[in-house]
């Protein structure tokens, strides 16, 4: 059986793991091992070594990030992302209400590699159970001398704090979160400079998502070998891979990086339920491309995912199926990526609002076949490198998508005039 360092200790009943279960199985030996002898370098060089890439996304690796954060002046901040408010994302929410412990450990390590005083666990403001059980986990450390001054009898000290958010998506973006934080609007910031260097407070800081961090206790403890071992592909590690949609076992599951899109469907997932067969996967959340049933044994890596078309993105499948429309599908998409736009630029301001109407307007009938063209430029002109921040590309990642592979689905509602779905 493969190992899970991830979600290994989580309980079937759904209550957390306290801290002494955490220890007896093995937990906070990494942060001893780490804070007792090794400099915040060798930390940052067995991250690297691993090849531990970003879990909450973009999939940038981990120790590189960690390596723009200069040394010199204090303080430095770690703030972890647990916004997930993509849809179709769930996978923070099982480590954060189950293992709150590895992610405080992941927290230590992570601080220490990168010099942070102060760490912040800024978490999506519907997640109160997560808070809670995250801020009686944090006094549990506190109460150990795991947290503050002097942890381990070192002289490194760590305060950490959980942060609601006020509960928009776009404070999923890291310059936008450090805003949140902030007390300010969330809007996205300019980049140069980026958070390493002038981050939260104009101070240096890195952002990591919740699963990110919870890989470090496991490399630092059994090595960098150990985890490019437990994928299938040169990404290295285990990743949570999560299916929602009408599948008959819809759920999450710690798998190998480079498992088949059929494998997670049919093996995890159970298959589709009776009466539907699948028509198309959106494979990391909803600003992820479609993939389609010629996709099935795609490897869910970082790279083989973007040599189909799409991205691995967070690794949790929305699965559309035939008896589902896609033009209704992508229009519900596109509602929530316009009302969570923070309006900062025009594209993504006005682009998405007109982009729902059009979108409303086939999917009830009233369109014309004018109405594709308009779209595709849409997707052109609100695509990678035309807007402030990812907000609007990742809108039009299931547009372009559907516009490509469901054309005539699009095609039909203008001839017929009504959803043949309805």
């Amino acid at each position: 059986m493969s190992e899970k360092p991830l979600t290994e200790r989580i309980r079937p009943d759904g209550a957390p793991v306290t801290l002494s279960e955490y220890e007896q199985a093995g937990g906070y030996q990494a942060a001893r091992k780490a804070l007792g002898g090794m400099a915040p370098k060798e930390v940052m060089q067995a991250v690297k070594d691993s090849g531990l890439r970003g879990r909450g996304g973009a999939g940038f690796p981990t120790g590189v990030k960690w390596s723009f954060v200069p040394e010199g002046p204090h303080p430095k901040y770690l703030v972890v992302n647990g916004d997930e408010m993509e849809p179709g994302t769930f996978k923070d929410r099982l480590l954060l209400e189950g293992d709150p412990h590895l992610l405080i450990e992941g927290v230590i390590l992570s601080s220490y590699a990168i010099g942070a005083d102060v760490a912040y666990i800024f978490l999506r403001g519907e997640y109160l159970l997560a808070e809670r059980r995250m801020k009686e986990a944090i006094a549990a450390a506190y109460a150990r001398g795991y947290l503050g001054k002097h942890i381990f009898g070192s002289d490194y000290n760590l305060e950490l704090y959980v942060h609601m958010s006020g509960g928009r998506y776009i404070c999923g973006e890291e310059t936008a979160l450090l805003n949140a934080l902030e007390g300010k609007r969330g809007n996205p910031r300019t980049k140069p400079p980026f958070p390493q260097i002038s981050g939260l407070w104009g101070k240096p800081s890195i952002v990591n998502n919740v699963e990110t961090l919870c890989n470090l206790p496991g490399i630092l403890v059994k090595g960098a070998d150990w985890f490019k071992g437990l994928s299938r592909t040169p990404n290295g590690g285990t990743k949570l891979f999560g299916v929602s949609g009408k599948v008959r076992n819809p759920g999450l599951w710690e798998l190998p990086l480079g498992v088949s899109v059929r494998e997670v469907i049919e093996e995890c997932a159970g298959g589709m339920r009776d009466g539907v067969s699948l028509r198309g996967i959106i494979p990391g959340g909803a600003s992820t491309d479609f993939l389609t049933e010629e996709h099935m044994d795609v490897a869910l890596d970082y790279e083989t995912v973007a040599q189909v078309g799409s991205r691995l993105g967070t690794g949790t499948m929305i699965v559309m199926d035939d008896k589902t429309c896609p033009v209704g599908m992508v229009r519900n998409l596109i509602q929530f990526f316009a009302v969570e736009s923070c309006g900062w630029c025009t594209p993504c301001r006005d682009g998405l609002p007109w982009i729902e109407k059009t979108l409303g307007a086939i999917d009830t009938g009233k369109g014309q076949m004018s109405d594709l063209a308009m779209l595709d430029e849409h997707v052109k002109w609100l695509g990678p490198g035309m807007t402030f921040c990812a907000l609007a590309p990742g809108a039009m990642a299931p547009l372009g998508s559907a516009l490509k592979y469901y054309r005539e689905d699009f095609e039909r509602h203008i001839r017929e005039q009504r959803c043949p779905w309805k």
